[in-house]
């Protein structure tokens, strides 16, 4: 493969979610509350002589955890079909939305900055990316591809928190106010278990019947989420939040399932029974103590 300094390479880099409120029914019009992370994914696209696409995906590590090739978008080999069956998704709807692309002759390489099972976007910062490549609509390729509410989509150009909410079926997001006095008692947690969100959102789609009203009050304790002003009420929103989601899904609360107990409150982030939870606590660092005698990462 000839590597010639002279070819052009372009570069592109989103960031990873999290996903504070409304989570299922944010898929159905519920206001959000979501915050992206300084954790994310870049893609770097390079052009080679082969006629075909050559494609490599790399971990935090600088370990490669996929690789392919593809021409005109169509799977050829690599190392995991599946992988490389959605990849070939992904590239034949871009081909069909922007038909002025070549279709071969490039190398791509994507790099996370963060571990594949920490479920904070390597699917949403990848579908972002490549509609940067490929200048297409990214709300459109997740759609057709991935599926799901687009959030994570709005969170990957996103410098700030925000607020995400589908009008009509059609993505809006604004710049959240959100910078709690008491943050210093918020703590983000990896509960070391990856969810995959498709089989939650279908879950979802398969056991909740009536939403509106449930819509309706998750948008107004997301808004309040973003106007409390101590950590009592907080605490009293959390509880409300995971009360409505538990009772819809038919579903136990992370904190009464895991860690029931601890003395603040633990809020499931995005879908329930993995990745990461919000805790939080009045106490002075003690729930570090209790968190790290069951798991290892806290920040």
């Amino acid at each position: 493969m000839d590597l010639n300094k002279n070819h052009i390479i372009k570069t592109y880099k989103a960031n990873g979610k999290l996903l504070l409120s409304g989570e299922y029914f944010v898929l159905d019009g519920a206001m959000a509350l979501a915050l992206p992370t300084r954790f994310g994914q870049s893609l770097s696209v390079q052009k080679i002589e082969e006629k075909k696409i050559i494609w490599k995906s790399l971990d935090q590590k600088k370990n490669t955890w996929f690789q392919g090739e593809f021409i005109d978008g169509i799977y050829q080999k690599g190392s995991d079909t599946s992988v490389g069956r959605t990849l070939e998704k992904m590239f034949l709807h871009i081909f069909s939305k922007n038909k002025n692309l070549n279709k071969n002759n490039f190398l791509f390489k994507t790099e996370l900055d963060f571990p594949r099972n920490w479920g904070l976007g390597s699917s949403s910062t990848l579908i972002y990316n490549l509609a940067q490549w490929a200048n297409i609509n990214p709300y459109q390729l997740l759609e057709n591809t991935m599926g799901g509410s687009g959030y994570d989509i709005a969170c990957a150009s996103a410098t700030h928190p925000i607020i995400y909410q589908k009008q009509n079926g059609i993505p809006f997001s604004k710049k959240a106010t959100f910078n709690p006095t008491f943050k210093e008692h918020l703590f983000f947690i990896f509960l070391e278990k990856k969810q995959n969100s498709r089989t939650g959102i279908q879950y979802y789609k398969n056991n909740v019947i009536e939403k509106e009203s449930i819509i309706n009050r998750i948008s107004i304790i997301t808004q309040r989420f973003m106007n409390a002003t101590t950590i009592s009420e907080f605490n009293h929103l959390i509880q409300h939040h995971e009360n409505l989601i538990s009772s819809s899904l038919q579903l136990p609360k992370i904190k009464e399932n895991l860690f029931s107990d601890y003395w603040g409150e633990i809020k499931s982030l995005g879908a329930w029974g993995g990745d990461f939870i919000l805790a939080t606590s009045k106490k002075s660092y003690e729930e570090t103590k209790f968190f790290r005698k069951r798991l290892s990462y806290i920040f």
